[in-house]
């Protein structure tokens, strides 16, 4: 089931946090939501957060903004006003009440995301098609398959006959097939020859066979990437770019706010929390940990032998993005928004879905993230920025030739390499889609240590998306709810 709409209203008792104090460590979107919830139950709330800004990994690039990265030159954004690169999460899911009920409470406006356009090209084994042809001409060439084997009585053991014969025509509506089972595209693939006024009839274009269709693995993916729940529309991004929601939630706890200062220490003083930082040190009645599991396991802490085993056990996803602002010559060819794909290490393109018909816009030339090839992320970013920014170059002149020359002010953001995240988000099991149970190290990270608890993607079954840093969040304080209340229980019986 997906999160409750019900989850969208969570908040702790009114003034439950009435003569307590929290320190929170980390400005991004689990620590922005542990904030502000706190503030509200009347909790005193220092939030150290080792950046300039807010936001943690929901980071949106504008104008001149500086892109720092470890071992990598300084890079500045150009991008004229009012365009933004989304370096980070770049869209959200309908079904992310948390995360979208903060929107809504913080008067965010959204817009909505086009995931899936299948104008867009993908470029697989070194042929550029479009997406409406790969789909459509793999319902034609399977359900011909069907077909043939249910006229050749070969699946009578599998369906009663009533049913093989209701499955038979459904499939010749289905996959476009004609009287013999044999696929005649009719259009859902695209023309040849488009329809037009007066005397020009379409030409529907000749069908792919299947080993064009599938020239490899990674061709696969994106025939199936809208089944994945969190990519199925409607997607949505907040107007202007996503850190929008980010900034929200600061602009209400802005007063406890500390900014440039990394965490140096964290351990427990008698039944209270002693955080050492960059400006000194702050103590508190209970403290929430919102840090990278990898980045905590290096910060000199007093927790159990097990949770620091666990922390330094966490393997984190290092994606990458490159993108440029251009005119949207993208339009031209009826692209409004959606997702190019290609076996080439850039393996996504992504056009953007506001402001169409506008003069310029920022397409994102790479979003490497093991789409296509689990080791992609790793061969595309050990290559210098200015050998990522030309693979990507390269790959939208493949899918638009003649239009790479007008790409201009490229970035690129290798989130390994990101100071205080190294990373996007921690992997379980087979990776995002694993759902199955974590085991001990998961349930380790999950305690607290006294008063210290924890949250953060990582600790969610929403991995990798600002919904998990949210729902984890309000595990959190669920726990410190519970620990001043049995706190407040033993003094009252004292």
């Amino acid at each position: 089931m997906p999160t409750p709409a019900a989850a969208a209203d969570f908040a702790l008792r009114p003034s439950s946090g009435s003569g307590r104090s929290v320190v929170v460590l980390g400005a991004g979107i689990a620590g922005l939501v542990a904030a502000y919830e706190l503030r509200q139950a009347g909790y005193d709330v220092t939030l150290l957060e080792a950046r300039d800004r807010a936001g943690g990994r929901a980071w949106t690039i504008r104008g001149n903004d500086r892109i720092v990265q470890n071992d990598r030159p300084l890079q500045q954004a150009s991008f004229s006003d009012g365009l933004y690169f989304n370096a980070g999460p770049a869209r959200i899911p309908s079904w992310h009440h948390v995360i979208l009920g903060y929107a809504r409470r913080l008067n965010v406006p959204l817009e909505t995301f086009v995931n899936s356009q299948l104008a867009t090209g993908w470029d697989f084994g070194g042929k550029v098609r479009r997406g409406r042809q790969m789909v459509y001409d793999l319902h034609g060439r399977m359900g011909e398959l069907l077909a043939k084997a249910i006229d050749q009585h070969a699946l009578d053991s599998a369906m009663p006959k009533d049913e093989l014969g209701a499955f038979r025509q459904f499939l010749q509506f289905y996959a476009s097939l004609d009287d013999k089972g044999v696929y005649r595209p009719v259009g859902s693939s695209g023309y040849s020859a488009w329809p037009e006024g007066y005397a020009h009839p379409p030409v529907p274009i000749d069908p792919l066979t299947l080993k064009d269709i599938l020239p490899s693995r990674g061709a696969a993916f994106p025939q199936i990437f809208d089944s994945i729940i969190d990519m199925q529309p409607t997607m949505l991004q907040p107007v202007g770019g996503m850190d929008r929601i980010a900034h929200a939630i600061y602009e209400q706890v802005k007063p406890s706010v500390r900014f440039n200062e990394p965490v140096t220490a964290i351990c427990r003083e008698g039944k209270r929390v002693r955080i050492e930082h960059r400006g000194g040190v702050t103590r508190a009645d209970y403290a929430v940990v919102t840090l990278p599991g990898h980045l905590l396991a290096r910060i000199p802490n007093d927790f159990s032998p097990a949770k620091n085993a666990a922390l330094k056990n966490l393997n984190y996803l290092k994606s990458a993005k490159v993108a440029f602002e251009a005119p949207r010559f993208w339009e031209a060819e009826g692209i409004y928004g959606g997702l190019a794909w290609t076996d080439r290490l850039n393996e996504n393109v992504i056009y953007p879905s506001d402001h169409h018909h506008a003069p310029r816009g920022v397409l994102v030339g790479a979003y490497v993230a093991g789409w296509t090839h689990q080791d992609t992320p790793e061969a595309f970013t050990k290559q210098p920025i200015a050998e990522q920014i030309r693979i990507s170059r390269d790959s939208i002149e493949a899918l638009h030739p003649g239009k790479s020359q007008l790409l201009q002010g490229p970035v690129a953001v290798n989130w390994g390499q990101v100071p205080y995240s190294e990373g996007v988000g921690a992997l379980w099991g087979d990776g995002p889609a694993e759902i199955g149970p974590r085991g001990a190290q998961y349930s380790e990270l999950l305690r607290p240590e006294g008063p210290i608890v924890f949250a953060g993607e990582h600790l969610s079954y929403v991995g990798l998306w600002q919904e998990g840093s949210a729902m984890s969040a309000h595990e959190a304080l669920k726990l410190i709810q519970s620990m001043a209340a049995e706190k407040a229980g033993k003094a009252a019986a004292a």
